[in-house]
């Protein structure tokens, strides 16, 4: 695939305390394969669906052990120009921007709400090979508990144009870049038990969400929420064994009418 617009979510790692286990499981979950883990960048080992580079997992670096989960780059033309405006737009750069060999500069940030998220400016590792196909990455929301901080934050260090749902039982917004709808935000309610930090769900492409629901749950993977029908797809909320939340979705089960948006000024 081309070098995705600045902003736009390009990529997906995870570290994982034990490697093998998550390459065990969302194999069987996701169907991927697993390329060579590279001893020169940390034993970083690409996944692959259909052939295609739609992930990576890798385990810690000595002294950066926690807990699993995802994390999700967003494109950049210019890394540095990007921490620049991270720092203005009062978010934090956990990491200061690296280059990765040839592959392209990488730095990770943390959103004035606490969110992380990767940025990616790409060299010859442009991101996603696929997306929306069974395996690949599909859709992500930011989950935070103060989206006014967030809301405030990711226009500002990204082209986003914003736009809110209207819905009394939600506060959800989305973040368009030009007429492409690219990122969501959904505010944490009082059902995300307190101990849960504020992060980036990211969705993967499944061809059946119940049976990647009964794989994933089979090996040990925790149901948070669904299966649920909605009119973008049948999804549903997982844990893995390691406790990295990410969800699946069948974007090809519909159902419902489109929720009413409207732009926010």
């Amino acid at each position: 695939m081309a070098v995705q617009p600045e902003g736009a979510p390009c990529w997906a790692d995870a570290m994982f305390g034990d490697v093998e286990a998550a390459k065990s499981f969302y194999g069987d979950v996701l169907g991927w394969t697993f390329g060579e883990s590279s001893s020169e960048y940390g034993n970083y080992t690409q996944a692959f669906a259909n052939g295609k580079a739609v992930a990576a997992v890798v385990p810690p670096m000595p002294g950066q052990e926690g807990p699993a989960q995802w994390c999700l780059y967003l494109a950049s033309r210019d890394a540095a120009a990007t921490a620049s405006r991270i720092r203005e737009a009062g978010g934090e750069v956990v990491m200061e921007p690296m280059q990765v060999g040839d592959y392209g500069t990488m730095c990770l940030a943390r959103d004035p709400s606490g969110v992380v998220f990767g940025v990616w400016q790409a060299g010859a590792h442009e991101g996603f090979g696929a997306m929306a196909e069974p395996g690949a990455y599909c859709w992500a929301e930011v989950f935070t508990r103060e989206p006014g901080k967030s809301d405030a934050f990711f226009p500002r260090v990204f082209p986003y144009k914003a736009k809110q749902m209207e819905d009394d039982g939600v506060d959800f917004r989305l973040f368009d870049l030009g007429d492409r709808t690219v990122l969501g935000r959904m505010a944490m309610g009082d059902d995300f038990p307190p101990e849960v930090p504020p992060y980036i769900n990211v969705y993967f492409t499944v061809p059946d969400c119940d049976a990647a629901v009964a794989r994933a749950t089979e090996r040990g993977g925790v149901l948070r929420f669904g299966p649920m029908d909605t009119p973008f797809g049948r999804f549903a909320a997982l844990s893995d064994p390691q406790g990295a939340s990410f969800s699946v979705i069948d974007i090809t089960t519909t159902e419902g009418e489109m929720p009413k948006i409207t732009d926010v000024a």
